[in-house]
């Protein structure tokens, strides 16, 4: 059995589950409890984030490593090119992408914890002992998540500039091979790597991100979410979610 150990509203959790999806491999998505996961990942991995994916006895750790081991034992629809240079290109556009999504996990969270607690009502999931207790989890996780993603104003302001450079490479990088993908003809990391981290601000139908109440959103996030929107990236975004995002899994997970 195949356990993929997740946060349901972590971009680079998607993109492991999108990961295991696209090579229809089977899964169940585990929910830790956010603050308290570091032991857990610290003690099976030796490192202290999600996602990590236990198969059979292997434990393995970081969406990207993920993907590379799932390339190695699970060939068929494979993510990266045997092509060096595809390779490479696929592995570059991967690296970019991972950086955006730091920022874009800080950014995004600044103006999550504060959207009127549906965020946090997805954190705390819909049964369990933080739903048992909700009125003592919200507030404690809310403060968790601050620390542990350094959720302060200097901090969110640089992730924002650092976020519009990213925003603009990648932009450029897929206007260069055509708009269709970012590598090659066809789908494979990097394209799930761009696509998972910019879900969340771009509030993607189907995903966790996607809004109920529109209205709790800050002006900011969504002017940003309109300019993103209008890109080519983003429309990209859209298009490559609504063709080839083929979920198996329910990304509430258990």
């Amino acid at each position: 059995m195949r356990i993929l150990y997740q946060f349901p509203l972590s971009h680079f959790c998607e993109k492991a589950r999108w990961l295991l999806d696209y090579k229809e491999l089977d899964f169940v998505a585990q929910n830790l409890i956010p603050g308290v996961h570091r032991a857990f990942a610290q003690l099976k991995t030796g490192q202290n984030t999600l996602p990590i994916l236990k198969d059979q006895e292997k434990w393995i750790s970081d969406s990207t490593q993920i993907a590379l081991y799932l390339d190695e034992l699970y060939p068929e629809h494979t993510l990266l090119r045997s092509d060096p240079e595809l390779r490479e290109s696929a592995l570059e556009v991967n690296a970019i992408a991972t950086e955006l999504g730091q920022h874009v996990r800080r950014w995004g969270l600044s103006h999550a914890l504060s959207d009127g607690g549906e965020s946090l009502e997805i954190l705390i999931g819909e049964k369990g002992y933080l739903r048992q207790f909700e009125k003592y989890s919200k507030p404690l996780i809310k403060a968790l998540m601050a620390k542990g993603y350094k959720v302060d104003s200097e901090k969110v302001i640089q992730s924002r500039e650092k976020m519009d450079i990213l925003v603009a490479e990648l932009n450029q990088r897929l206007n260069n091979n055509g708009g269709r993908y970012f590598v090659g003809d066809r789908l494979g990391l990097a394209d799930i790597a761009v696509c998972s981290m910019l879900a969340p601000l771009l509030e993607i139908e189907g995903t966790p991100w996607e809004k109920e109440h529109g209205e709790n959103q800050s002006e900011e996030f969504r002017n940003y979410k309109n300019f993103l929107a209008e890109l080519p990236l983003g429309q990209y975004v859209q298009r490559i979610y609504m063709t080839e995002r083929r979920a198996r899994v329910d990304w509430r997970g258990i």
